[in-house]
């Protein structure tokens, strides 16, 4: 497996080609030339996320630990994090403030990560409550403090991310009010499947995951927690993004993304396939021929190449330009090891 993970800040991106290595890339003309290496990690990397503003890159690994990596003097230079997990690292997303980190695992619980000045360290607080497995996927809502997890128990939750120690005290939002660190605002039990990522929309009011059993929901806290699933005849998703207010980009193991479409509650829709398919030579063929394809090769493809830009299937999507109310460009990463970025017309 190749797990690729793409930050965008002038023009570079981060990868890691299912190893321990993280590979820095700069674009230059129409070439990526890879200008760093990080090599801190001793297990599989599961997860990179990359701050713009304050532009540090954190990340971490099935070896149970991560590092937040800053640029000093043209070298990017790893502090440890006290993660405190017994099992592997499995995603991690920076918070909108970038003050703080949440990261999953596989020891069935999320580590919300901050900066201690006075010791000079990083250290973490623990969110336990209801987690009967693996946390897959995180996303942060707009305010900086409720944090969205989707679980291999077939559960999504949303939890408060609150430390008092580092920010004030939050206002109530539609998802509830008393938000102390850890309290659970939301568990919706019938995902259907694993839940492969969660996106919040950007007033964070809506939230969307797509889960192993091909479907894609959304929650409105602002219309009492309706929940609204649409079950697709797609193959699963693993990637989902709000793109606008009202418009949804999902991917997984149908190598291509697509548009969903959310009015309100009751109103998720399928709306078309983002992507142009390769120009091959099966149209032309003649009757006569596609019948001796048939006869010799016993199949009626000439090869086994997907009609896609990619040829595997997407695991991520990144927002590339333009802001989460209206997303003007966003990327796509696959397991073909390839990156594609896609303008979004509204």
């Amino acid at each position: 497996m190749i797990t690729l993970h793409d930050t965008y800040l002038l023009a570079e991106i981060a990868v890691s080609p299912n190893n321990t290595v993280v590979n820095i890339y700069e674009k230059k003309g129409e070439d990526w030339v890879k200008i760093h290496e990080l090599t801190e990690h001793s297990g599989q990397i599961t997860g990179i996320d990359w701050a713009p503003v304050s532009n540090r890159i954190v990340t971490c690994a099935s070896d149970r630990n991560a590092y937040v990596w800053t640029l000093k003097d043209g070298v990017w230079k790893p502090t440890l994090v006290l993660v405190r997990i017994n099992r592997a690292a499995t995603c991690v997303k920076w918070s909108p403030q970038e003050n703080k980190f949440a990261l999953g695992s596989g020891a069935r619980l999320i580590s919300v990560c901050y900066f201690e000045k006075e010791n000079d360290w990083w250290l973490s607080k623990h969110i336990k409550k209801s987690i009967r497995s693996t946390v897959l996927s995180l996303d942060w809502h707009p305010n900086n403090v409720l944090l969205a997890a989707g679980s291999a128990d077939l559960h999504c939750r949303v939890f408060s991310a609150y430390i008092k120690d580092i920010e004030d005290k939050p206002g109530p939002t539609p998802w509830g009010a008393k938000m102390p660190f850890g309290e659970l605002l939301l568990e919706h039990k019938d995902c259907g499947g694993w839940v492969h990522s969660v996106s919040f929309s950007a007033s964070g009011d809506q939230l969307a995951w797509v889960a192993h059993n091909s479907s894609i929901t959304v929650i409105d806290a602002a219309q009492g927690k309706e929940v609204t699933q649409l079950t697709t005849e797609l193959l699963p998703l693993l990637s989902v993004l709000f793109v606008s207010p009202t418009e949804i980009v999902a991917a997984g193991h149908g190598c291509c993304p697509y548009q969903f479409s959310y009015r309100g509650p009751g109103a998720l829709e399928f709306v078309k396939k983002l992507d142009v398919p390769k120009q091959t030579s099966k149209g032309s063929l003649s009757a006569m021929q596609h019948f001796r394809n048939l006869d010799k090769k016993a199949t009626e493809e000439d090869s086994n190449e997907v009609e896609a830009l990619h040829q595997n299937s997407i695991m991520q999507l990144c927002i590339v330009s333009g802001v989460e109310a209206k997303v003007e460009s966003y990327s796509s990463v696959g397991l073909d090891g390839a990156m594609v970025i896609w303008d979004f017309k509204h």
